[in-house]
């Protein structure tokens, strides 16, 4: 949603220009990442002016180690999200994928670039086209994230965010 992308915009802006900031952690609510985009407001008048190509720019290029705290799902735009940061840790529970391809959709936040650049070109292009989820077990001996932990992400996201 708009208000997220604003969120995150500001939050990562913010973060950059106070020297007291070492790192930033980003993290879903209520035990998920992210689903991504609702795909009814691509269709709405009302579509949001920033993009969220210009959002994972933002985070790709901050001068602090942003590190992802993926828990239950990482998916679509979300992934993308995941993506763009430093560092990805994740909770053994989580699922990541691009499954918009479903919907005859491709990722289109640069997610096509980035997950072959991870996990190398016959990993990301089965996820690509298939739109399969992986499991988060997977995703690491993939290296599409860089810890996999059973306790708690955020906290681990930060442990990692401190040590980098």
């Amino acid at each position: 949603s708009l208000a997220v992308l604003q969120a995150l915009e500001d939050g990562l802006k913010k973060a950059d220009a106070d020297p007291s900031v070492k790192a930033v952690m980003i993290c879903g609510e209520n035990g998920k990442f992210s689903a991504g985009a609702d795909i009814q407001g691509f269709s709405s008048a009302n579509r949001p002016v920033r993009s969220l190509g210009t959002l994972i720019s933002l985070i790709e290029s901050s001068k602090k180690p942003v590190v992802a705290a993926i828990e239950g799902i990482a998916l679509g735009g979300g992934l993308e999200v995941a993506l763009a940061c430093h560092y990805r840790v994740a909770h053994v529970k989580a699922w990541m994928g691009l499954p918009e391809v479903k919907l005859g959709l491709l990722p289109g936040a640069e997610g096509t670039q980035r997950l072959p650049r991870l996990i190398g070109v016959p990993a990301a292009l089965d996820m690509i086209t298939t739109g399969k989820h992986i499991p988060a077990t997977e995703a690491l001996k993939l290296g599409l994230v860089d810890e996999v932990v059973e306790e708690n992400t955020v906290e681990a996201a930060i442990r990692l965010a401190n040590k980098v």
